[in-house]
């Protein structure tokens, strides 16, 4: 029986890792990425490039506008962090956005049928989002089956998998490099120049950095500062 799944895809690391986990695992991924008024847009034409040479059979962009709200150095005139990954709630925080992915992505679910949502958290190699953590998946998870028509009709309920959550940087590219992803087609950088250069110093490339010296491989990316 064919098993649908929706992979929320950003065009970066973790997600495009997470889209080949699923595809592993038998499911037919339909990613979903979001144009929301994130300061490193070039994300997103990354994930328009490459959603379908990176495993996904459909691939849908939904559009909306946080800098309505602002309230991170992502969605408003805020400058992005330089200076290591500290131990608080970064700036780069955007508030409530896993929830706002979490809910798209359950509503096309729905439509296509599929009850199984894949999401890339991280909460061990991370920058400290609340929303990355297994109580948050696991409340949303709960939430998602009370909330729907597919969770009280006594099928399949919601699963929410995040296969990443307790993995380190360095073992999620190393599972991904076994599964054959191609680290040159993602992009991670929040703060990329207007060619798409990643600046090697933010929250992000700092741990991906890291990720790729721990495992022992170079990461096939240029940054202006490596």
């Amino acid at each position: 029986m064919e098993r649908k799944a929706v992979v929320l895809y950003s065009g970066g690391l973790d997600s495009t890792t997470c889209m080949a986990i699923a595809g592993k695992e038998g499911f037919i991924p339909y990613a979903l990425s979001f144009s929301y008024g994130q300061r490193h847009a070039y994300e997103l034409s990354v994930a328009r490039k490459n959603a379908t040479r990176s495993g996904a059979v459909e691939h849908m962009v939904v559009e909306f506008d946080l800098r309505l709200m602002g309230g991170s150095a992502l969605t408003a005139d805020i400058d992005v962090p330089k200076g290591g990954v500290g131990s608080d709630i970064p700036v780069t925080y955007v508030p409530a956005r896993n929830t706002i992915f979490l809910s798209f992505a359950m509503g096309w679910a729905e439509v296509l049928g599929a009850t199984d949502l894949f999401i890339g958290v991280n909460a061990l190699d991370y920058s400290g989002y609340p929303d990355c953590r297994p109580e948050f998946i696991e409340a949303y998870e709960k939430m998602a089956n009370l909330a729907t028509k597919a969770g009280v009709g006594g099928g399949r309920p919601f699963k929410i998998h995040a296969p990443l959550i307790a993995m380190s940087k360095a073992d999620i590219i190393r599972r991904g490099v076994e599964l054959g992803v191609d680290y040159g087609l993602t992009h991670s950088c929040y703060d990329p120049s207007p060619e798409g250069l990643s600046c090697g110093l933010c929250d992000s490339c700092r741990l991906r950095l890291k990720g790729f010296a721990e495992a022992g491989l170079v990461d096939p990316l240029d940054y202006l500062v490596r």
